[in-house]
């Protein structure tokens, strides 16, 4: 099967913003009739996801503020992949500057697209397991407090609506199957 009847062509396009993590591009482009219309979208380098859990079943969390929706959230551990970064040393990074922890047992669970009518964004998801403590290393402009939860808290948290980041949410929801034995990360059973 071919998606030729839905594929769109890009026909011209700018970058109309250059940040220094995000970059807005403005497109022109031909739709599958042969109309056509512009798209904006932010470009952005990927990112990955952890979910670590403790040899108990609890789950390593962060509290951090976020501005856009100037709130503090629950978030797994989570960063911004660099440039030709390998996704796993990435995840091993972000855990260990986020949090001070290391993982023995990485696992690698999936990947999600969070933002796809605006965004090319996409974040590995990773299991960490076999969690050792160590000293934390943030960025100059990083402020979060680490905290773990037993699993079955973080889900009421979820049910409560106490916890609505998407990824912590996927995370989570991945966890659960897994725990379940219903699904392997990296795959289905």
């Amino acid at each position: 099967m071919t998606d030729k009847h839905l594929k769109e062509t890009l026909v011209s396009g700018e970058l109309v913003y250059d940040g220094s993590l995000l970059k807005v591009r403005r497109d022109t482009v031909s739709l599958p009739d042969g109309k056509l219309t512009t798209r904006e979208y932010f470009r952005h380098p990927g990112a990955v996801v952890v979910i670590p859990v403790f040899d108990d079943g609890s789950v390593l969390l962060e509290r951090q503020f976020r501005y856009p929706p100037d709130r503090v959230f629950i978030e797994l551990p989570a960063g911004k992949l660099d440039a030709g970064e390998d996704p796993l040393l990435c995840a091993q990074r972000e855990l260990r500057e986020e949090t001070g922890y290391t993982a023995s047992n990485w696992q690698f669970v999936c990947t999600i697209h969070n933002a796809i009518a605006y965004s090319d964004e996409h974040l590995e998801i990773y299991l960490a397991r076999g969690l050792t403590q160590g000293q934390a290393a943030l960025d100059e402009e990083e402020f979060l407090e680490v905290f773990s939860l037993p699993f079955d808290q973080l889900m009421d948290l979820i049910r409560q609506g106490q916890v609505t980041d998407v990824k912590t949410m996927i995370g989570a929801f991945w966890l659960d199957k897994i725990n379940r034995g219903e699904w392997i990360p990296g795959g289905s059973v």
